[in-house]
């Protein structure tokens, strides 16, 4: 697995007086899942900020599938290819989980005003194949019994698994994941654990993923790159990088978490 799908090249952005990333610099390959660990206020979630055209580097350069992303308009990318998921759920309460599954498709909708307008075969042909999608999507990742349900009375694991849904619905070619753990009980966790490993194997999606749990990233992560204070500490495998000195006084910094990350790893 050599192919590069997505480069940071130098990555820097400023804020003020602020540094929140500096010369940031990793590639994603196809295929894997790479996790970028780090503790709160690392520059974790400004990089993928950075990746999604959020914000604007200060300095450096990010590239997707040899395209230079840092030249495209926010809006162009999600067409690229490239889907994301939140850290808070960003999902439209006051509709059902169908149809919220329904709007990641409309980056593959180009069936235009008229036909949309009055309804023509040419829009109900795609309207069919979005619905097959989002069925296809609601049947890997378990969603059959929420699928008529409003987003605003479901528990909040399955909201996280329904935005999932949404981003998959959009078919990317890159995954990115905000924290996908987080507010998660142990169960559930494990349950996202297991869709990562679906998504990555099985659709063949390469995932770039935020996470503060070290139990999921050992489970799923291909490589880590950690970080502090927007700076990279180390890179390798889950075990290289959670066993790194640098990483393990920046991230854990007490004689019982390091036990209890070497048990993860």
């Amino acid at each position: 697995m050599t192919d590069v799908l997505l480069k940071a090249n130098d990555l820097s952005v400023r804020f003020g007086g602020v540094l929140a990333v500096n010369q940031v610099s990793f590639e994603v390959r196809k295929g894997e899942v790479f996790t970028l660990i780090g503790p709160n206020g690392a520059g974790k979630t400004t990089v993928f900020n950075l990746i999604s055209r959020i914000y604007q580097p200060t300095t450096g350069e990010i590239w997707f599938e040899g395209r230079k992303l840092t030249a495209e308009p926010p809006h162009a990318i999600a067409a690229l290819g490239i889907a994301r998921t939140f850290q808070n759920i960003e999902l439209f309460e006051h509709a059902t989980v169908l149809h919220n599954l329904l709007i990641g498709r409309h980056t593959h909708r180009h069936t235009g005003f008229v036909h949309d307008l009055f309804f023509t075969r040419t829009a109900r042909e795609a309207e069919l194949h979005s619905r097959l999608k989002a069925e296809e999507v609601i049947d890997l990742l378990n969603l059959q019994h929420y699928r008529d349900t409003m987003v605003a009375g479901l528990p909040y694991g399955v909201r996280k698994v329904v935005e999932l849904a949404r981003a998959l619905c959009t078919e990317p070619k890159l995954l990115l994941l905000d924290e996908p753990s987080s507010g998660l009980n142990v169960e559930e966790t494990d349950d996202m654990a297991f869709w990562i490993q679906d998504i990555q194997q099985e659709l063949g999606i390469t995932v770039l993923m935020v996470e503060h749990d070290m139990s999921l990233v050992s489970k799923v992560s291909d490589r880590v790159l950690a970080m502090n204070q927007g700076e990279v500490l180390a890179m390798g495998t889950p075990r290289e990088v959670q066993t790194n000195p640098a990483v393990v006084e920046a991230y854990l910094g007490t004689v019982d978490d390091v036990s209890s990350l070497r048990r993860a790893a």
